[in-house]
């Protein structure tokens, strides 16, 4: 079996774009603190105790660049990926400094998609999910693809609420792709080559942002991982790699399902579905006393499961693949479910309550002391 891609080995790819990440996030983060480009725990919603630099999305980027001028091809499909990339790391390092209204990052989501699918020509025509087989006709197809990376990128983002989760999760998304090339033995396409790259980018990152971290991907970061996340999809898919789109889709299942539900529950309680909150899977399992790192690790556990099944979906009987799949997100929904992550449960909310009766007692006994102080005061003077 070759360990060879594009005349690179591919153990070299992702050594060097690791070791590249691991020398960048220092610089990065002084950058940040120059810049005051932090996130400052301001908002009971935030997890972290003191400000964070958040560039590290720009550590990887340029990892990646390096990687791309090292290793991988120059072509029209690569130079979209370089702009589309460029333009979110742009906006998401302004957003760092000067926060960006969630409208304009979508707009700016969205021409990043387009640049791909219009210049580099990387259009969904066709798609084949559960044995069904859809075509797509112009202007849709210009569409769908757009949205599927649109899709990717804020699911990325919405899942970066916790130390290591997204840079985790993308690491997890990228090794699976290596591993279903390598298995299949088709290591020259696009797809494996950027997805090698981005491995050893993300776990140099993943060193510094591994809780307790030390500096936050920042938007710049999640967005970046979530446009590469989707165009990989959309390679590996137009290629020989992946045979069905819906292998990435069940890689990042518990990202996806937190998204959606997290739409949903915003639309019950009549919020915009881009108002943040704390209900996210990861904040449920902050709720059950699991620690950061334990609450991070379960997370890594459940989606290597998934990524496992992708690659049986791949290499071996796909109806089986699909019976274990069903029963992974059945499982997953059920524990899900069981947390208040798209409504509270009476239990949660009797707690709610009496957290609330206790602190307007304290507030009260505060208040009495005040008071009693104020009149010492006045008696003695």
């Amino acid at each position: 079996m070759s360990y060879v891609i594009n005349n690179h080995n591919i153990f070299a790819i992702v050594l060097i774009t690791f070791l590249a990440t691991l020398v960048l996030t220092p610089i990065m983060k002084k950058v940040a603190i120059h810049v005051n480009a932090m996130d400052y725990p301001d908002s009971k919603r935030k997890i972290h105790k003191v400000p964070m630099p958040r560039l590290g999305g720009v550590a990887i980027f340029l990892s990646f660049m390096l990687g791309y001028i090292l290793f991988a091809p120059e072509n029209s499909i690569m130079i979209s990926i370089l702009m589309g990339s460029f333009l979110l790391i742009l906006a998401g390092a302004v957003d760092s400094i000067t926060p960006l209204k969630a409208r304009y990052q979508l707009i700016i989501h969205i021409i990043s998609a387009a640049i791909v699918v219009v210049y580099g020509k990387l259009v969904l025509n066709t798609i084949s999910i559960f044995g069904l087989t859809i075509n797509f006709v112009e202007p849709l197809n210009y569409l769908v693809t757009i949205l599927f990376i649109v899709l990717f990128i804020n699911v990325i983002n919405l899942i970066d609420g916790l130390d290591g989760l997204a840079t985790g999760i993308s690491s997890i998304y990228f090794l699976t792709i290596a591993i279903i090339a390598f298995m299949l033995n088709q290591l020259g396409g696009l797809d494996v080559i950027l997805a090698l790259i981005m491995l050893g980018s993300t776990l140099g990152f993943l060193v510094y942002n591994f809780p307790p971290a030390s500096c936050f991907l920042g938007n710049c970061g999640s967005d970046f991982l979530g446009f590469i996340i989707g165009v990989i999809g959309l390679l590996g898919f137009k290629g020989a790699t992946l045979t069905s789109i819906v292998i990435p889709i069940c890689i990042l299942a518990i990202p996806i399902l937190d998204t959606v539900l997290a739409i949903l529950r915003r639309l019950i309680r009549g919020e915009g579905i881009f108002t943040p909150d704390k209900e996210h899977f990861h904040h449920q399992l902050l709720k059950m006393k699991f620690s950061p790192k334990t609450s991070i690790l379960i997370i890594y556990f459940i989606t290597a499961l998934f990524s496992a099944v992708s690659i049986f979906f791949a290499l071996g009987d796909k109806k089986q693949a699909m019976i274990i799949y069903v029963i992974l997100m059945l499982f997953l929904i059920f524990i899900v479910m069981k947390t208040d992550i798209l409504f509270k449960h009476k239990k949660t909310i009797l707690e709610e309550e009496r957290i609330l009766k206790e602190e307007v007692a304290r507030e009260h006994i505060m208040m009495q002391k005040r008071k009693k102080e104020r009149s010492k005061k006045r008696k003695n003077n």
